[in-house]
């Protein structure tokens, strides 16, 4: 079985979040970047795969230069081969095409990708990707189980939770219960030094339209001052919370 896990680089989330250019640009000064956790999920699924099936595991991310640190990271968790498209991530249906096309050359059998990303939580990338390559495609995927080409996942739908089986090829949006967070690998110093033997190919990117773009970033709006209330004195946080909270 191939495996690809699609790896996307974010910020971390302790991160402090500013914009440049006039609230346009995200601002990446001293900003510390990760292996989007959803991702991070689905990779260590995979590796389990590898350990207990066999599985051969590529990752990929779009990415310039600098997104190469986290595909290292990826190898020395335990993927054998990483892949970086040489372009900026500028929005979903990009991504998308730049991965289904790695997909559509790598012959894999198994897409593990996070169901969404917690930079900009958009959601789209595994969806188009099953839409372009023609494959199906399970989101929100809690489990999954894979036995020949037959595949049993389990995902979470409004109120519960779905089991299905399918077939390979295959294309999930994963998240955490594929395993969980105690399951999660970090890098031992053995896996760093074989990380850097192992092969990273940077590849170009398609030609592909743009699908948005960026006009204005904005922050939450401040947190107003608190008001604290003796625990005694009922009377005053009932007043408070009718007449300027507006809750009751």
């Amino acid at each position: 079985m191939k495996i690809l896990v699609c790896i996307s680089n974010v910020p971390d989330t302790t991160s402090k979040i500013n914009f440049t250019a006039d609230q346009t640009a995200f601002d990446t000064t001293g900003v510390q970047y990760v292996i989007n956790p959803n991702d991070e999920f689905g990779l260590t699924r995979a590796m389990w795969m590898k350990e207990k099936q066999g599985a051969l595991v590529h990752v990929a991310t779009v990415g310039g230069p600098a997104v190469e640190p986290t595909l290292r990271k990826a190898l020395a968790i335990g993927a054998d081969e990483g892949i970086r498209i040489d372009a900026e991530p500028t929005d979903g249906l990009f991504v998308a095409r730049q991965l289904a096309e790695v997909v559509k050359n790598g012959g894999y059998d198994l897409v593990i990708a996070g169901r969404e990303s917690i930079d900009y939580n958009g959601g789209m990338v595994p969806g188009m990707m099953a839409a372009m390559l023609e494959m199906n495609f399970v989101n929100t995927c809690i489990s999954l189980e894979v036995d020949g080409d037959k595949a049993t996942a389990i995902r979470e739908i409004d109120g519960g939770r779905e089991t299905l089986e399918t077939r390979l090829p295959l294309i999930i949006g994963g998240q955490k219960g594929l395993v969980e967070e105690s399951d999660l690998r970090i890098p031992n110093m053995r896996g760093i030094m074989m990380a850097r033997q192992k092969k990273l190919t940077v590849v170009p990117a398609l030609d592909a339209a743009h699908g948005s773009r960026d006009l204005r970033f904005e922050k939450p709006a401040p947190r107003g001052p608190v008001k604290l209330v003796d625990a005694d004195n009922l009377d005053e946080l009932i007043e408070l919370l009718h007449k300027e909270a507006k809750v009751i």
